[in-house]
């Protein structure tokens, strides 16, 4: 966490001066996830992100940007089916607290966002969920789970505006780092164990306060009209 915060201040301290021109956002939409390794598939769990952020420009024409938000995101893992490829039902919500810190590259003509950058979470509540299983058949081990408290992920993200400040965010992120390591699984005579990551992807509406929609070519053109 130490570590996580000296890196983001690090990076603002480097951003010159002269060139930055921040403005500040609020954000809210719903996120899909799964956990990598829970032995089910697809983006079933569906819950709320929402958050606030800053718009840091990098340069003068607004085509390099930088953002930082401080997020809520509920994830978790979800199946009612049963069925021969999903072995189980299970309903766990984990809500964490996330730090995005995204890089982005401004289209000058057409205002498209696309971005890469590293998100830390910290899970800060786990409520009991319900998992319900087979005995024959399929038996995931459910004498401890508790997921860890942090996450890392690496995150991809692209946005455009909609009308004036109002824009449209999709960031699609992946855990680098075990958020709960060796869920030991068995099935008949087979057992295995396995390190989970959280995958998600948010789909979210952003007001951004200050910016009105334009790319900077169109502003730039207009002071001459």
């Amino acid at each position: 966490m130490k570590r996580i915060v000296l890196i983001f201040i690090a990076t603002l301290i480097a951003i010159p001066l002269q060139a930055q021109r921040i403005e500040a956002y609020l954000s809210l939409g719903a996120i899909t996830s799964q956990v990598e390794g829970d032995e089910l598939k697809g983006f079933s769990h569906w819950g709320i992100n929402g958050g606030v952020g800053a718009w840091i420009k990098l340069d003068d024409r607004g085509t390099w940007g930088l953002s930082v938000e401080t997020d809520y995101s509920c994830r978790g893992i979800f199946n009612n089916s049963g069925s021969a490829e999903n072995y189980y039902n299970i309903d766990l919500d984990l809500h964490y607290i996330d730090i995005p810190l995204t890089a982005f590259f401004r289209d000058p003509y057409g205002g498209l966002k696309i971005g890469a950058g590293i998100v830390y979470s910290r899970l800060v509540s786990q409520p009991h969920g319900y998992i319900r299983y087979t005995p024959t058949y399929f038996i995931p081990d459910t004498s401890d789970m508790q997921f860890l408290k942090n996450d890392i992920a690496v995150a991809a993200e692209a946005r455009f505006a909609i009308w004036k400040g109002l824009q449209f965010s999709a960031r699609f992120q992946y855990s680098i780092i075990p958020v709960k390591k060796d869920w030991h699984f068995t099935m008949q005579d087979e057992s295995w164990a396995n390190n989970c990551y959280n995958s998600s992807l948010t789909l979210r509406l952003i007001w951004q306060f200050g910016y009105d929609g334009q790319t900077s070519r169109h502003k730039k053109t207009s002071r001459y009209r």
